[in-house]
């Protein structure tokens, strides 16, 4: 019955130790922040793609959809990859035929060319971050972990404050091409890192023989339809599109025959069992609630600027990479400290605690509100991200087995990618809906006829008239109108940030019911802190 239950929670991740632990940990940091800031570059850098290949609004839609899905195929399968094949032979070859896809990419005009090299580009990238965090697991010290998974967990917030500023100096000084030539300069050198810092493995052949196949295309075929039509949901109104609609169906079809495949089969790729605990189980939660809630700070705070503050992306990136993304030098030392000190517990309650200070102080929100108006948000947000991200990571892993981290990467993964993707999906409807019920509100108010818009519209037209503007009249209406789309606008974002608010005070709700870890080497001991500092003070204590 033993050798059942072991079966059922995947093959053991074992590997060597890394005879140089710090090449190891550069391709960790190297393969995450590639696989970051390219998805990151594509997406707020997808107007200037556009119009570099001439693509329409929908054209350019798919294009991200395809770049983004395709790595979410890959991505859960990534753990078992490097299991069997080794990560030398899962990073190293991939890392070179990227680069040579990212070189070719920009010369092509064709749009099924351009599709079909954007799949292969995210299949390639796709197996970066789980693959670099399995060099954590298979070839590091165990002391080696904590300040490795610490570059691993920033990478998110990382690129996010920095790829508005990069996409701004790519398209303004070196051209638009950048955007994927970055990969060809980055992954080779990962590539580097990978094959200095990690021994060579065999191929595990008898795990070869037993692989579950069926469970893995289920898996990433499932999660990649569900991506596709939430990413395309809001665009093409949800249930209105039977395109849409199909997708989200025949995606939760196939997740449910994975789930029944993974009851079936002799040897599972990566059966739910890894999740029957309850920390496990509530830590992804909170993983999940931890990516929505860094939602303001992914999406609100550049949007805003970029909507309401008509700024370009290189000018609200300069507030991003000031006080988002350059802090967290500071402050990832900072968490790695903490949580050699206090519980893992503790430490998240802090990091959800300032991101629901910053989304609160979000809510005062107003149209006038400049670009250094956000600097307190954003630096609250990049301690959010320090201090919850990594100590969420080190919950999950302090109550689960490491040895069976294949089956465990495969969920860690959907919940990074799928999480993120959901997020973004609900914000942009959300914020969606919400401008066009103020803007039906605000509308209510001004009335034909009613004294304060007559009085409003002659103040607009005198302004024009005086200036010698031809047609006053129509453009006072027109401006008039541009101040309601401003507010519902501003409303609409406000709404945004207490939405975050409240998932962060959901993510505190859920962090009170994880229970503490066993003992193990990412544990403090009970109250060890505090007899240090007694036993400095002078005071004996047992």
């Amino acid at each position: 019955m033993a050798a059942n239950d072991d079966a059922d929670r995947g093959p053991v991740s074992r590997g060597g130790i890394a005879r140089r632990p710090l090449f190891a940990v550069a391709a960790v940091l190297l393969g995450s922040f590639l696989a970051n800031f390219d998805s990151r570059l594509t997406t707020v850098g997808l107007p200037d793609l556009r119009g570099a290949f001439g693509l329409s609004f929908d054209e350019g839609a798919w294009l991200s959809t395809a770049g983004i899905g395709s790595q979410i195929f890959i991505a859960p399968a990534v753990a078992w990859l490097a299991t069997v094949f080794g990560l030398r032979r899962v990073l190293g070859i991939p890392s070179l035929v990227y680069a040579l896809v990212s070189l070719i990419i920009p010369f092509v005009h064709d749009y099924p060319t351009l599709i079909a090299l954007s799949v292969v580009h995210g299949l390639l990238l796709g197996t970066f971050v789980p693959a670099t965090l399995m060099i954590v697991f298979r070839n590091l010290p165990i002391r080696w972990w904590l300040p490795a998974i610490a570059l691993y967990s920033i990478r998110v917030g990382f690129a996010l404050d920095t790829s508005s500023s990069l996409v701004g100096f790519y398209v303004d000084h070196l051209g638009w091409q950048w955007l994927y030539w970055q990969g060809v300069v980055i992954a080779p050198l990962m590539g580097l890192m990978v094959y200095l810092g990690t021994p060579g493995d065999p191929v595990n052949r008898a795990l070869l023989r037993e692989a579950d196949w069926g469970g893995m295309l289920l898996l990433g075929a499932a999660v990649g339809m569900i991506y596709a039509g939430l990413d395309q949901g809001n665009r093409l109104d949800w249930l209105g599109s039977g395109t849409v609609m199909a997708l989200l169906v025949v995606g939760g079809v196939l997740f449910i025959a994975f789930l029944i495949n993974e009851s079936l089969t002799a040897q599972p790729w990566a059966h739910v069992n890894v999740l029957f605990s309850r920390n496990i189980g509530l830590s992804l939660v909170v993983i999940l609630l931890y990516t929505l809630t860094s939602l303001s700070n992914a999406s609100l705070v550049p949007n805003f600027l970029g909507n309401v503050g008509l700024l370009r992306p290189e000018q609200s990136g300069l507030l991003l990479l000031t006080y988002g993304a350059l802090p967290m030098f500071v402050l990832v030392p900072v968490s790695i400290w903490l949580l050699r000190h206090f519980d893992a517990r503790a430490v998240t309650v802090l990091g959800f605690a300032c991101f629901a200070a910053a989304n609160l102080w979000g809510t005062r929100l107003t149209h006038d509100w400049a670009r250094e108006d956000f600097a307190g948000i954003v630096l609250l947000q990049a301690i959010g991200q320090s201090l919850t991200l990594l100590p969420l990571i080190i919950i999950a892993l302090s109550n689960s087995d490491p040895s069976r981290a294949t089956s465990f990467a495969a969920y860690i993964q959907i919940m990074r990618l799928g999480g993120a993707e959901i997020g973004v999906a609900l914000m942009g409807t959300w914020l969606r809906v919400r401008e066009q019920i103020h803007s039906f509100y605000i509308g209510q108010n001004l009335e034909i006829g009613d004294v304060n818009v007559v009085h409003a519209l002659k103040q607009l037209a005198d302004h024009f008239a005086a200036h010698g503007a031809g047609l006053a009249q129509a453009r006072a209406v027109g401006t008039l109108a541009s101040y309601v789309a401003r507010e519902a606008n501003v409303l609409a974002y406000i709404d945004g940030f207490w939405l975050c608010f409240w998932l962060a005070i959901s993510g505190l709700g859920f962090i009170a019911l994880i229970t503490r870890a066993p003992p193990g080497p990412f544990t403090p001991a009970p109250f060890g802190f505090a007899r240090r500092v007694l036993r400095r003070c002078g005071v004996q204590v047992s």
